[in-house]
């Protein structure tokens, strides 16, 4: 209990003094948002800030903090220390800074400032990789509240039948204004998924459960490794590159750039909030890593929320867990499919004020999204986990791409080349020892991760160096 009192402790410090840092090389100021010089009533609105953090919250959340943090409890508590840590030096920093950057350039997507400051190259990769990362997340938020809807229907006894219906919302959800049904809903499911968290903390402190303190013992039944599996897994509640894909849509909505650390440093906090409770109330409720992997295994992530969520709090718990694992999900996957027609939209130049040309993009999307629904869960999951955090990776270096060139202190650029760093060694060895990716041994695959993330830094000293010296002179 002590280990998490000091994690949610470490995360309100990390916003009250590492937020301020990361703002202060920023450098917000008072110039005019795109929301109030490019309202066009569909992407760009201007919405109260309150309004604006609950939307990126659950834009960003979902059920990724809680089954990512699920899954990656399944290591032992050593996961707390990657929660906390990984938010607030990586994962919030990478929000904000990707939703900030993107204010100063019309709320341009994340594919679009990898053009600017990386190159076309890293843009057509990106365009390629975003989309198909936003596929892989809409169609996970589609397979899991379907299989929850269809245990609580018994008399449809039909999870197609549920994946058709949420499907026909993700278009309705896709096409209209931004203020008409994610303006209004968000809100509401945003206090939802909060509530639910709260709930959850209680029923695990107040029922007598014993939560694990930290310790850096690998706890996994089958024996996975740490690094880098639980980084990856965790996603979400940690770092996650589809919020990259979040941010540049709510900057197209806030006010003023003075606002952009509570919006977005602020809303990856809360997320981090909300991971550290169910990893804890996971581990908690099973008694420890190997119940608790058995109920993943055997129940599925929608179903293990569901019984903790009853086992906990009754029948309230029911209700919460009904709202929570079916709507908040899916407020996650119609914004990644808003997201991935905003890209396409910008690939091909395509106005999307009128209502024909949102559809010429986002029919197809959905279309390729109903045949990967086919496929079973926990692969998609996997295949997503890793898509999530390389995405993250080239994200920070976008971001310290910038810095280097825009921020007013060129030193501050290591808030974003130390995490991508980190990151880069993350991905490249997840994805050559992983049964998805090469299978390597870890004996190859963890010094080619370190090398691989050990040249991105020396590009970024080098760059760095010829920027000092042309600002020397």
């Amino acid at each position: 209990m002590i280990s998490l009192i000091l994690s949610f402790a470490v995360l309100i410090i990390g916003y009250l003094t590492y937020g301020k840092l990361v703002d202060r090389m920023f450098g917000p100021d008072d110039r005019v948002t795109p929301a109030n010089r490019l309202t066009d009533g569909v992407d760009y609105v201007p919405m109260k800030t309150w309004r604006v953090f609950l939307v990126q919250l659950l834009n960003i959340a979902g059920t990724g903090p809680i089954f990512g943090p699920l899954m990656g409890a399944c290591f032992g508590p050593v996961v707390f220390l990657w929660i906390i840590f990984g938010s607030v030096l990586g994962g919030a920093v990478h929000d904000y800074m990707v939703g900030m950057i993107s204010e100063r350039h019309d709320g341009e997507s994340i594919v679009e400032l990898s053009g600017v400051y990386l190159g076309s190259g890293a843009k057509w990769g990106m365009r390629l990789f975003s989309v198909l990362l936003l596929l892989l997340t809409g169609t996970v938020f589609v397979n899991s509240p379907a299989a929850l809807i269809d245990r609580l229907t018994p008399m449809a006894n039909d999870t197609r039948l549920w994946v058709v219906v949420i499907l026909v919302y993700y278009v309705l959800a896709t096409l209209l204004p931004i203020d008409k049904i994610i303006g209004r809903l968000y809100p509401v499911f945003g206090v939802v998924l909060i509530t639910m968290a709260v709930g959850i903390l209680g029923g695990t402190v107040l029922g007598g459960y014993r939560i694990p303190e930290i310790s850096l013992a690998n706890l996994h039944p089958e024996g996975l490794p740490v690094w880098p599996f639980m980084f990856v897994t965790v996603a979400c509640g940690a770092i996650s590159g589809f919020h990259a894909t979040q941010s540049p849509m709510v900057s197209k909505c806030i006010t003023s750039e003075r606002h952009g650390r509570k919006v977005f440093y602020g809303a990856m906090l809360a997320e981090s909030v909300i991971a550290l409770v169910w990893a804890a109330a996971g581990v908690a409720f099973y008694g420890a890593t190997g119940g608790l992997y058995n109920a993943l295994s055997t129940l599925g992530q929608s179903d293990t929320v569901y019984d903790i969520s009853t086992g906990m709090l009754g029948p309230v718990g029911a209700v919460l867990a009904i709202i929570g694992v079916i709507a908040c999900p899916i407020t996650s996957g119609d914004t990644a499919f808003r997201s991935a027609r905003l890209i396409l939209a910008e690939m091909f130049h395509l106005d999307q004020k009128p209502i024909k040309n949102r559809l010429i993009v986002t029919l197809p999307l959905l279309a390729v999204a109903a045949v990967l629904t086919q496929l079973d869960f926990n692969v998609l999951w996997r295949y997503f986990s890793w898509s999530n955090q390389t995405l993250a990776m080239i994200s920070l270096w976008v971001a310290t791409a910038y810095l280097l060139q825009n921020g007013r202190v060129r030193l501050g650029s290591l808030v974003t080349a130390l995490p991508a760093t980190f990151m880069s060694a993350v991905s490249m060895t997840y994805i050559l020892m992983a049964d998805e990716g090469l299978r390597l041994k870890a004996a190859i695959a963890y010094p080619a991760g370190i090398v691989f993330a050990v040249a991105l830094f020396a590009v970024y000293i080098l760059k760095y160096r010829a920027g000092a010296q042309t600002h020397s002179i």
